[in-house]
């Protein structure tokens, strides 16, 4: 297996809305697993531009094994008040626009890591499609500049019970399974962007993030497993567990 690895450089403010909020629309401070499996698949279709758009995205996540993100450089979260023009026309004196609420952040750098299936043709591509296309960040506004693109060797592992793991990565909260010794914000997250049968289920992700006087920071996951975990070790000394 392959860690495709990159950073982006945030060119302005992003938004990537948390599921089921609309009018008070919420962000996550980096990208969940499904942000950037669709960020890679959109500009996978838009180099090749060959195919239907859910047809690459149904390729990467048949070669996808894992995908995260970590804040590289610290992340501000706010909320504002925009307005939103909800009809084009009306009698004098109707009402135009409505406010809603959103959340916006900003952050300098952040890292995205992809493993998957050594495809080569697939990585090329990707790498190709990453350098050429303009991409964004959550929403279509929210333009982003990749740099520092390397591909590295990746192997499977196995942790045993009771050992402890030091992660930069999201990993899936489960108390069953592990106990958390350090770092992390708990957010609801999708793993993949296809829906699979009729349930698509959010998941609890304990991320590598901490708040000091309401700026987001990056934090090693320090956690001690309960039972145990398959983990994607790097050959620079990455470790991502699974569960």
């Amino acid at each position: 297996m392959k860690a495709l690895i990159f950073d982006i450089r945030l060119n302005s403010l992003f938004s990537i809305r948390i599921p089921f909020t609309w009018q008070s629309a919420l962000t996550y401070p980096l990208l969940p697993p499904s942000a950037v499996i669709g960020m890679l698949a959109n500009a996978l279709q838009r180099y090749k531009n060959n195919k239907h758009p859910l047809d690459h995205l149904s390729l990467l996540e048949s070669y996808i094994k894992w995908a995260g993100s970590r804040l590289i450089t610290p992340c501000v979260v706010k909320s504002y008040t925009t307005s939103a023009i909800v009809k084009w026309e009306d009698k004098l004196g109707g009402k135009f626009t409505n406010a809603l609420g959103r959340q916006y952040g900003f952050a300098k750098k952040i890292r995205i890591m992809v493993i998957l299936q050594n495809n080569k043709e697939l990585i090329k591509d990707l790498i190709l499609a990453l350098k050429t296309t303009p991409l964004t960040c959550g929403d279509s506004e929210s333009l982003v500049t990749v740099e520092n693109i390397e591909i590295i060797d990746v192997k499977e592992d196995t942790f045993s019970s009771g050992e402890v793991i030091e992660t930069d990565f999201g990993v899936p909260f489960e108390l069953e399974n592990m106990e958390v010794l350090s770092g992390g914000m708990i957010y609801l997250v999708h793993e993949k962007c296809e829906k699979k049968g009729k349930k698509f289920p959010l998941r609890s992700y304990i991320l590598p993030i901490k708040e000091e006087q309401g700026i987001l920071k990056h934090v090693k996951l320090k956690i001690r497993l309960k039972k145990d975990a398959k983990t994607y070790c790097l050959e620079n000394g990455q470790k991502v567990i699974i569960f």
